[in-house]
């Protein structure tokens, strides 16, 4: 018995051995996969998830401005507004302070879950090429990890920001007229009757968009970097907290300069109001 067992043993291995064999380029890529992953650290998907869930909650009124904006063109359902602060005084006049809040609900979520999962995904792949390595990452290195990990991350939230623009963009007044009831609701909806497409309407351009992360991680390493080696310190020295938001705040402000249009791209393909055949029936018809 047991020699049939050491038999049956002896075979196992064998096979085991022999797949193994057949296929070795498969030990590689598990290899490669769990090194990857075992640079995943919770506390880079906490802070992002709270700081993203937290700067939305406090900045979503100006996000609803945007959003209006974006989508202007010229339909008659659509108020017309002549500034930011006209636009924020007339959702008050008509909804309250409530209406500047209009799908805030999948913002915070939407925002919370990007950032979050954004900078997890960006700093186990940093981690992991970093990984005995002795020279720095250069900044095209820091741009292609980070629009890696910002396409990864738009496939699992996408949904989220179509339901976000849908909800913005209800302009009645009256709660009873309104399609969308939550962020539920409308997840629901949309997928009723659009299927999986309409869950991710604006996706392609959003791959472009995922470059507006990418250029404001590359700004911000370099930024970093370079303020470092001016006090000649270490590239990854701790800054203080008005340091980290002065470079924080630099680095938006070129990502968003350089990546805006898509973001009007995206809003349209994803407003409910009006029907856009692609990417390019957006351009033309806003051009």
């Amino acid at each position: 018995m047991s020699s049939a067992q050491g038999h049956g043993q002896g075979q196992g291995r064998g096979q085991r051995t022999a797949a193994a064999i057949a296929d070795p380029a498969e030990a590689p890529v598990r290899g490669s996969l769990w090194k990857l992953f075992s640079h995943v650290r919770g506390e880079n998907m906490v802070a992002g998830l709270c700081g993203g869930a937290v700067s939305t909650l406090v900045l979503h009124p100006l996000d609803l401005v945007k959003l209006r904006f974006a989508v202007s063109d010229g339909l008659e359902l659509r108020p017309k507004y002549h500034s930011v602060w006209h636009c924020m005084k007339s959702v008050c006049q008509q909804e309250g302070v409530r209406g500047l809040y209009q799908g805030v609900t999948p913002n915070v979520c939407g925002a919370g879950a990007s950032w979050g999962l954004y900078f997890l995904f960006y700093n186990a792949i940093k981690a992991y090429n970093k990984e005995g390595r002795q020279t720095e990452l250069s900044a095209k290195e820091h741009l292609v990890f980070a629009a890696g990990a910002g396409v990864m991350t738009l496939c699992l939230t996408n949904p989220i920001w179509v339901t976000k623009t849908r909800m913005v963009l209800q302009y009645s007044a009256d709660p009873s007229q309104k399609m969308y009831k939550g962020m539920v609701d409308a997840l629901a909806k949309i997928y009723r009757h659009e299927g999986v497409p309409g869950l991710y309407r604006g996706f392609v351009p959003a791959i472009f968009g995922t470059l507006h992360g990418g250029l404001q991680i590359m700004a911000y390493e370099e930024l970093k970097r370079s303020y470092n080696k001016h006090r000649h310190k270490h590239s990854e020295a701790k800054l203080g907290p008005l340091e980290y938001i002065t470079m924080a705040a630099l680095s938006k402000i070129f990502a968003v300069v350089s990546t805006y249009p898509y973001q009007v791209i995206r809003a349209r393909l994803q407003d409910q109001h009006t029907s856009y055949k692609g990417v390019l029936d957006v351009i033309q018809r806003t051009w």
